[in-house]
């Protein structure tokens, strides 16, 4: 656990690899688990959900199937299904609801009426009268004796689960656990009948403390913590919960390097932001992500095999079906999943592979299906969406793209500049006009010679100013200045005649190799023999100055003002 003032991240490692990362950042408001007293803002029939106002951005969505209200037909026989959602819900009424996952994108958060309060060894279900044992726990006897504590330990109308880390524990710790379940639950009993919704009555532990809930057992060999504070803390939490995991947990204090590079997991989360990962044998997987679909795509890359192309591909197919499992619990990645495997004839291999992936998917504590094999030859399955996933919490949109993942060819941006600007000019009487756009879109409108930029200003019968920016995006044009034709060009040429400037020569002249091209703003300066000083800073007088370029020669006075090039 990696604890900083903007960010805490938690990293489980399986057999010394980065198997699942959380990220929580303190500043930012987290939902999932906290208990809301909510107002039913609207009832939606046709959608059998109601929307709820629990305090937050966008109001909580709450399906029907979610309030624990079902009922039963005549017919014994009949299935229970829910009640119609305007027999339960009215506008303004107010309900007790819990976030079950958190507001993804334009969504808000989802709630439920039947509320849930984990704990160390249980699960007390406030709302729902039911007892039950985890699946995971797989021995008959053990399962017997668990079940016997929780009817011991249920009270009337409240249900009880035993959680899979209580497998072996004594009733005495089951007991304490209970206990302190129920007294939480009256401390927001309480809450509730004292404060108006929407209020929160319940605010679910940070990340530290959730990962030794649910996370920190037995079966954890050691539990690196870097802050002093929260592994005081943690200390204290386990002198309650679990006593014997106390020495277990190690505080990391080397100042020299991170507990993450330490254990080379910087490294690791970079890759798992990226697009391609790579496997051992040289071939790799394709990962993108959209709003409907996940879509894994397997590639044989650097890997050419030394047996024949079904053995190739099979290697390949079984290397990448161990790390798509892997990646899944990494980047907690959800929803529809499609894998596209590398085609294979034999059934057997596609038998093996298919079987591999089930086999690694079984590490994963998040519910996936595996649904098999499409007419298309693919890996069609389904993850439960929980949370958002590792990008969404390391990662924001590109401001420039939106998404996309692509900005616009400099040729298509120049002539969307050169449109914007006969439009501009045709609707002003200035005379002129300076525009500032990227370099290699600048190159482009003022062309060979300035070609481009002549017939542009033929066109619209105005003077023109393209100056080139390294710190204009890609994407961008800024207007710096409109007017008569002598005040722009003063403010669109950065340099005049007689000035003497420090400047660095970043390149040979194409035409005319022996000289060398400096920039001022992105404003072009040929140095007259100039090629020998390529990468190095000299005294350049100008000569002559131009709309698109000026001339210079190298001096050995010292310069009257200092500019630092555009590199």
């Amino acid at each position: 656990m990696n604890v900083e003032p903007f960010e805490v991240r938690a990293a489980l490692l399986e057999d010394g690899q980065l198997a699942e990362l959380f990220v929580e950042h303190p500043i930012a408001q987290r939902l999932v688990g906290n208990i809301y007293k909510g107002r039913v803002e609207n009832v939606l029939p046709g959608m059998e959900a109601a929307f709820v106002n629990v305090g937050a951005e966008r109001n909580a969505f709450l399906y029907v199937g979610d309030t624990g209200a079902v009922w039963k037909e005549d017919d014994p026989g009949e299935k229970i299904r829910p009640r119609n959602i305007r027999d339960i819900l009215k506008p303004k009424q107010e309900i007790v609801v819990q976030v079950t996952k958190e507001a993804i994108g334009t969504k808000g958060a989802r709630v439920t009426t039947n509320l849930t309060l984990p704990g160390r060894y249980l699960v007390l279900m406030p709302t729902m009268d039911y007892v039950g044992v985890s699946r995971r726990i797989a021995d008959d006897k053990e399962r017997g004796r668990l079940r016997a504590i929780a009817d011991r330990l249920k009270q009337p109308g409240v249900g009880i689960i035993v959680r899979t880390v209580a497998e072996g524990h004594s009733e005495e710790e089951l007991t304490r656990d209970a206990e302190f379940l129920k007294r939480l639950w009256t401390k927001i009993q309480h809450r509730e009948h004292a404060t108006a919704a929407p209020s929160m009555l319940y605010k679910d532990l940070g990340l530290v403390f959730r990962i030794v809930r649910d996370l920190f057992t037995e079966g954890i060999h050691r539990l690196w913590i870097d802050s002093p504070h929260e592994y005081e803390r943690v200390q204290e939490l386990l002198d309650m919960m679990s006593p014997q995991l106390k020495d277990r947990v190690k505080l990391y204090s080397n100042r020299e390097r991170s507990l993450f590079q330490a254990h080379g997991l910087e490294e690791e989360i970079e890759k798992a932001i990226k697009r391609r990962v790579w496997l051992k044998c040289g071939g790799y997987i394709i990962i993108d992500q959209t709003e409907a679909f996940v879509i894994i795509d397997v590639n044989t890359g650097k890997f050419v095999g030394s047996t024949n192309l079904a053995d190739t591909v099979l290697r390949t197919n079984l290397e990448a079906a161990e790390e798509i499992a892997r990646q899944l619990r990494l980047r907690d990645l959800a929803g529809i999943i499609i894998v596209d495997f590398i085609d294979m004839e034999s059934a057997e291999h596609r038998a093996r592979v298919l079987s591999t992936l089930e086999t690694a998917l079984k590490r994963d504590r998040t519910t996936v299906h595996v649904l098999g094999l499409t007419q298309l030859g693919l890996v069609e399955m389904t993850r439960k969406k929980v949370r958002q996933g590792l990008g969404a919490e390391l990662l924001r949109p590109c401001p420039y793209c939106e998404g996309r993942g692509r900005v616009l060819a400099e040729e298509t941006m120049a002539s969307k500049v050169r449109r914007e600007l006969k439009e501009m000019l045709f609707r002003s009487e200035h005379e002129a006009i300076l525009v500032e756009v990227h370099p290699s879109v600048a190159a482009l409108l003022i062309g060979t010679g300035g070609a481009n930029l002549k017939e542009l200003e033929q066109e619209t019968g105005r003077a023109i100013f393209i100056r080139g920016s390294e710190q204009s995006h890609l994407e961008g044009m800024r207007v710096r200045a409109t007017g008569k034709r002598d005040e722009v060009e003063r403010m669109a040429l950065p340099v005049h005649a007689g000035e003497v400037l420090e400047l660095k020569v970043e390149e040979p002249h194409v035409n005319n190799p022996q000289d060398g091209i400096a920039r001022v703003e992105g404003y072009v300066v040929n140095i007259e023999g100039g090629a020998e000083a390529v990468g190095e800073r000299v005294k350049v007088e100008i000569v002559r100055a131009f709309r698109t370029y000026a001339k210079g020669r190298i001096v050995g006075a010292l310069p009257e003002r200092r500019v630092p090039s555009a590199g």
